[in-house]
């Protein structure tokens, strides 16, 4: 099974990053039943690869 993060900073970045821009595209759609569902599913993958990112070591 793989892994739900990555082992090094720049690709956790990379993710890190992703997971924004799709979470601020959803949030401006908010009020499509659609955009809050992805608003809140990428949001809770934000947090979780925000505090993966920062366990990683430099």
């Amino acid at each position: 099974m793989a892994p739900l993060y990555v082992q090094n900073r720049r690709d956790g970045s990379r993710l890190l990053s992703s997971a924004l821009v799709i979470f601020t595209i959803a949030a401006t759609q908010l009020h499509q039943a659609w955009g809050a569902a992805v608003a809140m599913i990428s949001a809770v993958v934000c947090l979780y690869w925000g505090f993966a990112y920062r366990r990683l070591e430099r």
